[in-house]
């Protein structure tokens, strides 16, 4: 028989077996209000007496997201450490192979890094949005500055705002996880998503709630089910140009706005902007709630 040559041989292994398919990439942008137990502010910031072990409850929760995703295939992960200070994630916990976005400012907000190459996108720990007369800690993007916040004349919750930027780059958002009025109005906002429930609000500040152990099942189980069917989401797309309405609790933020020529007035609380597409209503976002002209360096 003739001999097979080393170098041909080393090829046949390399290449990958009929049908086999890459892994999948996927982008979890994680909130905190929206975290099992999560009910006032004392879970979520440093100076809340809770805080600490609700760091332990929203990297949980992140894991177990991650568990979930890898038992579907998933290959490469990012994930957004997207509340408060952008700093609540117990990095140390998380797999050796995953990447996170950390701290402000950044031009794409909650979703920074996320790009075409990306299979899917799930929100973890979510909340219900500022309009929402219902929801746990309910707001949008600052909830002692916005009243209101719209794409094209509809109100929007982060979870909206966040999907339409996966949108702009044709990634679907596949699940979120958080309160029940924060399921209901993102699924609203964006087409048919997956939800993870892990409590029931009752008031801004109150709800029924699952057990931490309970949550991370549920949001494994959820997160394995949603990518096992990933090729019945679609991408939630809010085509360009695209006009942004944000309505301010006080007049003066809107006065001062105003002065920028690519902003109007429509009325004494509110400014608009219009640009080209959402990536461009993203950085305005955040220029707004980012800048500051005495901050060092």
């Amino acid at each position: 028989m003739r001999a097979i040559p080393i170098v041909l041989l080393a090829y046949v292994f390399a290449m990958p077996a009929a049908g086999q398919q890459r892994g999948l990439k996927l982008y979890i942008s994680a909130d905190m209000e929206g975290v099992v137990g999560v009910v006032t502010g004392d879970q979520l910031g440093p100076s809340g007496f809770e805080y600490q072990r609700f760091r332990e409850f929203m990297t949980n929760e992140v894991l177990a997201a991650i568990r979930g995703a890898r038992a579907a295939g998933v290959t490469e992960i990012v994930i957004s450490d997207s509340h408060g200070n952008g700093e609540n994630l117990l990095i140390e916990r998380l797999p050796a192979d995953v990447t996170v976005v950390r701290s402000w400012p950044r031009p794409l907000g909650m979703m920074e890094g996320i790009d075409s190459t990306f299979d899917a996108v799930i929100f973890v720990g979510y909340h219900a949005g500022t309009t929402n007369p219902a929801g746990v800690r309910a707001h949008t993007i600052s909830s002692a500055r916005f009243a209101d916040v719209r794409l094209n004349g509809r109100s929007m919750p982060e979870g909206g705002l966040n999907a339409a930027i996966a949108g702009h780059f044709g990634v679907p958002v596949i699940l979120v996880t958080g309160d029940d009025a924060a399921v209901d109005e993102v699924r609203s906002a964006v087409g048919r998503i997956d939800g993870a429930v892990v409590k029931w609000n009752i008031s801004f500040h109150a709800a029924r709630t699952l057990t931490p152990d309970a949550a991370y099942t549920l949001i494994e189980e959820r997160t394995r089910s949603a990518l096992g069917r990933l090729p019945q989401f679609r991408p939630f797309v809010v085509p360009g140009p695209v006009t942004l309405d944000v309505r301010f609790k006080n007049y003066q933020p809107s006065q001062v706005l105003a002065y920028l020529p690519i902003v109007t007035r429509p009325d004494a609380h509110s400014i608009r902007y219009v640009g080209p597409d959402i990536l461009a209503v993203e950085r305005f976002l955040n220029f707004m709630t980012n800048y500051d002209a005495n901050a060092i360096p």
